[in-house]
């Protein structure tokens, strides 16, 4: 999917290109966005704007992506693009524009905020899997590679289960934040065959090992995204465990383990 297995999470109003640009030897992929795509996603953007959050609210979204993943056209990185809609039009459109630039089309079930789930966006998708899968499937028919960011810890919501009907839907990727539900992502992993990228806290080997040791495929990171210091600890981690380090470990772990009984 990415080399190396380190992504960087869309952060929203702040990841755009030149953020992605800045980070790229560190990490295999970026996630821009999210951006909001339609009448009311956007309209939930702006309300969310005038309470001070940060958001990209250009005049043509789509043309905006366009032009984002064309900046990246020569940086050595595989970009993606997180997405938030109620419709499938402007949906298709986004991501036959990233199945044109070899760019991810992230479908975010992931936003809490108040406005956008209000909309029927964002994490509101998790509890309305049927609308999710649409929107899943929609977005597949491009010839896309589809991402669905979700999050654990959202009330009444099998996430493992959500994660199984997005991959049936023709998801090819689960980016999971686990927020304080580490082991989730293990759930996740058990129930589908999709590329796990494990996200929420990741800065050291230490939480790089653990999203590993769950079974995910990669990892991202979040608000240090923009720091060179926790990129490069998190990318060394990440080769190390990919290289076989992994099997070392384990191997002392159970040594220990005979050793103690």
């Amino acid at each position: 999917m990415f080399e190396p297995r380190v992504a960087l999470a869309s952060l929203s109003g702040e990841a755009d290109a030149s953020w992605a640009d800045n980070s790229a030897e560190y990490v295999g992929a970026a996630f821009l966005g999210g951006i909001a795509l339609d009448g009311p996603t956007r309209e939930a953007a702006r309300s969310m704007v005038d309470r001070d959050r940060t958001e990209f609210l250009p005049s043509d979204p789509v043309a905006f992506i366009d032009d984002q993943l064309s900046a990246l056209a020569d940086v050595s990185i595989r970009p993606g693009y997180n997405v938030r809609t109620t419709t499938l039009g402007p949906l298709r459109e986004a991501a036959a524009v990233c199945a044109d630039h070899d760019a991810l089309l992230e479908i975010n079930a992931h936003c809490r905020q108040d406005e956008m789930c209000a909309a029927g966006a964002g994490q509101s998708l998790l509890a309305n899997s049927e609308t999710l899968c649409e929107q899943v499937g929609a977005a597949a028919e491009t010839g896309t590679t589809v991402s669905v960011k979700v999050r654990t810890e959202v009330s009444a919501v099998d996430l493992p289960a959500v994660a199984a009907a997005a991959e049936d839907a023709g998801a090819d990727v689960i980016h999971v934040d686990a927020m304080d539900s580490e082991s989730v992502v293990a759930d996740v992993v058990d129930a589908t065959d999709a590329f796990v990228v494990a996200n929420n806290g990741v800065r050291d080997e230490q939480t790089v090992r653990e999203y590993l040791e769950y079974g995910a495929d990669a990892v991202s990171v979040g608000r240090p995204s923009d720091d060179p210091v926790v990129l490069s600890r998190v990318g060394n981690a990440t080769t190390a465990y990919f290289d076989g380090s992994k099997s070392s470990v384990q191997s002392t772990a159970s040594h220990r383990q005979e050793s103690d009984s």
